[in-house]
């Protein structure tokens, strides 16, 4: 990509397009407009990182106007693709990009892709912890939150990069993984997509372009994952914690994880000898497992890793027991979908902590599986409270349901009167964040603080 001589604009300045701004200055641009809707005093963090460079602004309500003046736009992945502006510059000339695009342009390496609506960020960290251990030169970055093109000038041809991949960055890609793992595909982010077939067809962009000379790694266990198994040229291998597969991993019995190939079935952990907890996870492993097979790690070094990893953190990450009662946060858990498979991960009762900013998610289904799960005590907090606190209602759940609190503290002071030892406390909000909080890393990380601050002697 000639870059030199072009008009360009990068819309949206964060932590990613302050990294694919020094990497496209250091390849040459010269004439670079940054856009963005807050006004310049609120992106004082992120100019001043780039404060060295010569560029124009354009800030405020109008940074969208007349788009057709540049040559080339690259977009902030949570800037949705098809709105009117860009699809406007496009349809005159203006060549639409990312850095997600731009690094899949630029890669010496092979790229191991993993998308889904959940399960990603651990998928992702799993087999970059596998190759790393086995020894290989391989990097880590995308959604989770490692901006690539940082490190694109260390890759060689014989690196391997893992990246994340949301909706938001796959949805113009032109070019696929050479190994790509297509996890549970559900429904998210409608406040960005206009609705669940843009979202899907979005992350469908992950294997449209692959050869035969590529891998995909589908997760067999629901449809709209197996249906992408239709749109790749690539060899097909599969991962189910529910049945046996043609080839690939799958869980036997709940007991063991096995990896078929050619009708043998190599056994490759015990799921008593899994730290990570819930049998959802269990997918997320077999994902790994096989995508690292596929990249030429042994049985026994994938292994070695899975016996270890411990998950990341805000995903059913375990903070602390005192007093004999088992404090977990998954504050990542912004959907129903995933707190229903915190929940189901617990056989001891819970108190359950949900509710949070909207993104017009269906709580129906939620509302039937903490009715029927071991959720004694609900305390709704948030916009979606409400939402939730009524799907459980017209489910016929007969938790106790506690909706009136302002404050984190006054979610603790019911905690501590509701617990018993042996007792579950779990922060699975099913939405995003909100005004209590900067984001769901602030959210879990103020959770982790109140338990240690309201419960440690």
């Amino acid at each position: 990509m000639s870059i030199e001589n072009k008009k360009i604009a990068v819309l949206g300045l964060g932590e990613e397009n302050v990294a694919l701004i020094n990497y496209l200055v250091n390849c040459g641009a010269k004439d670079i407009t940054i856009c963005d809707a807050h006004h310049e005093a609120d992106l004082d963090k992120y100019l001043a990182k780039i404060d060295h460079f010569s560029f124009k602004k354009r800030f405020g309500e109008d940074y969208l106007s007349n788009l057709g003046y540049f040559d080339l736009i690259f977009r902030t992945p949570g800037l949705a693709y098809l709105i009117d502006e860009i699809q406007d510059a496009k349809e005159l000339g203006v060549e639409i990009s990312s850095q997600t695009k731009l690094f899949f342009d630029v890669c010496p390496c092979p790229i191991i892709g993993i998308t889904g609506t959940k399960g990603k960020g651990t998928t992702s960290t799993l087999i970059y912890e596998i190759l790393k251990n086995a020894g290989r030169d391989v990097y880590l970055g995308g959604n989770i939150g490692n901006a690539p093109i940082e490190f694109i000038g260390k890759l060689k041809k014989d690196s391997v990069v893992v990246l994340e991949l949301s909706s938001f960055q796959l949805q113009d890609l032109d070019r696929s993984p050479h190994i790509s793992v297509i996890l549970n595909i559900g429904v998210d982010h409608l406040d960005v997509h206009r609705d669940r077939a843009e979202y899907v067809q979005a992350k469908a962009n992950i294997v449209k372009h692959q050869s035969s000379k590529d891998y995909v790694c589908i997760n067999e266990d629901y449809l709209t994952s197996v249906e992408f198994a239709l749109q790749t040229s690539a060899q097909t291998y599969w991962f189910s914690r529910r049945k046996s597969v043609d080839q690939g991993v799958w869980v036997k019995d709940k007991k063991e994880i096995l990896l078929r190939v050619e009708d043998i079935d190599y056994k490759i952990i015990e799921t008593k000898d899994i730290v990570l907890r819930g049998e959802h996870n269990w997918e997320n492993i077999s994902a790994a497992a096989l995508a690292s097979y596929l990249a030429g790690v042994s049985l026994a070094d994938i292994a070695s890793v899975i016996k270890e990893f411990k998950g990341l953190e805000h995903r059913l990450e375990f903070v602390e027991e005192i007093d004999k009662v088992k404090y977990y946060n998954d504050s990542f858990s912004t959907t129903p979908d995933t707190t229903i498979a915190a929940i189901s991960s617990f056989t001891e009762p819970i108190v359950l902590v949900a509710g949070g900013s909207e993104k017009h998610a269906d709580y129906k289904e939620l509302g039937r599986a903490i009715a029927r799960s071991k959720v004694k005590t609900l305390i709704t907090i948030g916009v979606t409270g409400p939402r939730i606190k009524e799907a459980v209602i017209s489910a016929g759940g007969e938790q106790k349901i506690v909706d009136y609190c302002n404050n984190l503290d006054e979610v603790f002071d019911v905690i501590k009167e509701e617990v018993e030892p042996g007792d579950i406390v779990l922060l699975s909000p099913a939405s995003a964040s909100f005004g209590w909080f900067a984001n769901y890393k602030d959210r879990g990380k103020k959770f982790k603080d109140a338990v240690l601050r309201k419960f440690s002697k």
